[in-house]
């Protein structure tokens, strides 16, 4: 693939990772978008469906990483980083889907703000921000 083409392919990726930002309040079930927006620290956890807001989460998430391992790919061209990649969003899902269960069955406002981070880590593709410059590091040592 040349040069221009994975440019414009990379640009297009991050588009749809900010349109996927954008117009997450009507493309997903989220009650705690207007509960982190305001004073969250100081109010009772919203209301919400816990089997909905699971999927539209994890389906959130799936969205984020599809986009993601593109640009991982387009930036690189290496199916191994690819596959470590798949590898580590697989894992910090698991892991992070049963943190952030806990802060939503369990709400506590002492808790909040670890909640709102780790929320952070499930609905934006923070990963990514993490992965670009380090397998770009790591492309410069090997």
């Amino acid at each position: 693939m040349n040069k221009p083409l994975r440019y414009i392919l990379v640009v297009v990726c991050f588009l749809l990772l900010v349109l996927i930002r954008y117009f997450e309040s009507s493309l997903f079930y989220d009650p705690y978008l207007s509960f982190f927006e305001n004073d969250y620290l100081y109010m009772d956890s919203p209301r919400r469906e816990v089997a909905e807001l699971v999927l539209f989460t994890t389906f959130r998430y799936a969205l984020n990483t599809v986009i993601s391992l593109g640009i991982l790919y387009l930036v690189f061209q290496d199916i191994s980083i690819v596959k470590f990649s798949v590898l580590l969003y697989v894992l910090t899902f698991v892991v992070l889907l049963f943190v952030y269960l806990y802060f939503v069955i369990n709400p506590k406002q002492e808790d909040y703000y670890v909640f709102f981070n780790v929320r952070r880590f499930l609905i934006q593709p923070i990963l990514l921000i993490l992965l670009l410059p380090a397998f770009y590091y790591y492309k410069l040592k090997h």
